[in-house]
């Protein structure tokens, strides 16, 4: 059965002067308004112990137009003012309910510039797109097409820190499931081998960020040899910085689209661990690999990914011994430091370290797709003298075939 969802599709384009600087104006008030909403909502609490909510941000809007200090304001598109509010709400919204801290002011700076139109406020027509108070259309490279007879809903206009402008289209999108497949694969990620799989191949780490370490810190060196300001020299030295940044962000999305999607069509099952990448990057010895890694980034890529294409994703605890436990016999080794990446098990059998972890993973995973319940550690039992991990990981590999 096809999916429906709502799908943004991203483009570049490139803005003319009067484009580019109505744009700028938009980002800045969108911004202001922002921090202005924030302050109040923040004052009313802290000070009368009152909640504002969005209609009273959106009537309070509506005054500061009128303020002689904030009659630019009428100067852009209602509409993203109106968004960036809905926005705020939304982030307070996650903030009460436990999912996000409390919202933070927007920085000039440092904050991402963007501004969302509503389809009020912009035409879409015959391939081209126009946004409130401009008059020609943009001029966007349309690198792939969008969903026949499609209409945007919403238009995200941005822009980087390297200054590249960009446009997302949120469009309804029918994604036909993917032929059903009786393969499942355990994936073990790492920082030699980024992703090591339950079949024996290894997928090199390409690590983006080193192949880019030396352009970077000479355009750090410059940039800090700067004086700090809004002077031009400093701004260019930024958007030196920023484009190698962009460039080695490229370079890692882009391979792992490539393999998260091949991952995703060879298989119907796919099985990951659940890492605590913010507790990893705290050892300030890997953080820098660990980040280049984006083992994060990977994990979010199969999740919906696997739910647009119909296949299942399986993420098993993250306190399952997938390195120490022997996948022939189920005994679990007490240590195994990480510069071991051979070992041999008692019973005989000789493990790559990798490989090993990556066939656990799928043995466990598929013992929780057919018995429900997960694999994680719990108190000793006294009748076994066991820790119920290795009773549970026996258990979930009784009968599995090692591969």
């Amino acid at each position: 059965m096809a999916t429906h969802v709502k799908r943004a599709f991203k483009y570049r384009f490139y803005p003319d002067d009067a484009q580019a600087a109505e744009l700028s104006r938009t980002f800045g008030c969108v911004r202001k308004v922002y921090n202005l909403a924030l302050q109040a909502r923040t004052t009313a609490w802290y000070q009368r112990q009152e909640r504002v909510n969005y209609n009273a941000t959106s009537a309070m809007l509506t005054a500061w137009k009128k303020t002689e200090e904030l009659t630019y304001l009428t100067e852009v598109s209602s509409v993203p003012l109106q968004q960036c509010l809905r926005h705020l709400q939304g982030a307070f919204t996650n903030f009460f309910e436990g999912r996000a801290k409390y919202p933070r002011f927007k920085s000039r700076k440092k904050s991402r510039r963007s501004a969302e139109y509503t389809s009020s406020a912009f035409r879409y027509r015959d391939g081209t797109l126009t946004l409130a108070k401009m008059r020609e259309p943009l001029n966007i490279v349309w690198s792939r097409p969008l969903p026949e007879n499609a209409r945007p809903s919403t238009v995200t206009v941005s822009q980087d820190a390297a200054g590249r402008w960009f446009v997302s289209l949120l469009c309804d999108d029918t994604i036909t499931p993917a032929p059903a497949s009786p393969a499942a694969v355990g994936i073990d990620a790492g920082i030699t081998s980024l992703a090591t799989l339950s079949t024996g191949e290894k997928i090199a780490n390409p690590k983006h960020e080193r192949r880019d370490r030396a352009h970077l810190a000479k355009a750090q060196r410059e940039l800090s040899r700067k004086a700090k300001g809004d002077g031009a020299n400093r701004a260019k030295a930024r958007r030196k910085v920023a484009k190698v940044h962009a460039r080695i962000a490229d370079r890692r999305r882009d391979f792992l689209h490539k393999l998260t999607t091949r991952l995703v069509r060879e298989n119907q099952t796919v099985v990951i661990e659940d890492l605590t990448v913010r507790n990893m990057v705290k050892n300030h010895t890997l953080a820098r690999a660990i980040s280049d890694a984006s083992w994060t980034g990977m994990r979010s890529m199969l999740e919906y990914k696997c739910a647009w294409y119909g296949r299942d994703l399986v993420v098993i605890d993250r306190w399952f011994p997938s390195s120490k436990l022997c996948g022939a016999c189920g005994t679990i080794r007490a240590k195994l430091p990480l510069n071991v990446r051979a070992w041999t098990c008692d019973c005989g059998a000789v493990h790559d370290r990798d490989v090993n972890a990556a066939r656990n993973i799928k043995a466990a995973g598929l013992a929780v797709s057919a018995c429900g319940g997960g694999v994680r550690p719990q108190r000793e039992s006294s009748r076994t003298g066991q820790s119920s991990v290795k009773q549970e990981t026996q258990r979930a590999t009784a009968g599995t075939p090692r591969l």
